[in-house]
């Protein structure tokens, strides 16, 4: 099969492992199919979860998925924050550990629209250079501000007691571009995982995982638009 062919076409629901880039699972699915191979929206190398992986001239749905809701698991330490608001980042401040009161005031800031500064370690552009590869080199920049809505924002689970949570697991539904990272910086703390669970109508329950991916899998453009609710 030619490279960046347009068959085989369709939508595989993908569930990334902790690890790899996004770009990488991309690749590995890439050299299944033999076709054109894109994503619609990435999700940083520790985080798990949902991938929408479009193949051949399925890619030209992606407009179509990118702005679409997105739900996430994450475990949010609150006693430090770190350069890139996950563990892959150095701890740049430590913190005394919130109260249940504490935290509930904070999360109410963090609930509907919002504005956050995008993290240093994004793939957002600045002045032409990826911020992840500045901040590598050691170069401080000014982040710019993102705006976003957080339909949901729940704790489910904490950890400590309730004048001292060392950490919580949150539930969120928010809109396409949010960083999770920067909701946990805002909260007082860092990410230790992330898993995303849904994209609009998809949820990862349905999705296989990269080494269990076969073209057999790919989902049709008209179940794809049926199941967004948008036109053939």
């Amino acid at each position: 099969m030619p490279p960046r062919a347009l068959e085989p076409a369709g939508v595989a629901l993908v569930d990334k492992p902790a690890g790899p880039s996004s770009f990488a699972i991309v690749a590995q699915i890439r050299r299944v199919t033999g076709a054109r191979t894109g994503h619609a929206g990435t999700l940083d190398p520790f985080a798990t979860g949902l991938l929408i992986v479009l193949s051949g001239r399925t890619t030209k749905l992606a407009p179509c998925l990118v702005g679409l809701d997105k739900r996430y698991l994450t475990d949010v330490d609150l006693t430090s924050r770190t350069s890139t608001g996950d563990p892959e980042g150095e701890t740049t401040e430590l913190l005394p550990p919130p109260s249940h009161a504490e935290i509930d005031r904070r999360l109410a800031a963090l609930r509907g629209e919002i504005e956050l500064p995008v993290p240093a370690a994004s793939a957002v552009k600045i002045g032409g250079e990826r911020a992840y590869r500045l901040a590598r080199r050691g170069i401080q920049v000014e982040m710019p501000l993102r705006r976003s809505t957080v339909h949901a924002l729940d704790v489910i689970a904490y950890m400590g007691d309730a004048e001292a949570v060392q950490a919580v697991t949150l539930h969120l539904r928010v809109s396409s571009g949010t960083y999770v990272r920067a909701i946990a910086h805002e909260l007082g703390g860092h990410c230790t995982s992330l898993r995303r669970t849904e994209v609009g109508p998809f949820d990862v329950a349905a999705a296989v995982t990269p080494d269990a991916f076969e073209p057999s899998v790919l989902m049709s453009d008209a179940a794809v638009l049926e199941r967004i609710g948008a036109p053939a």
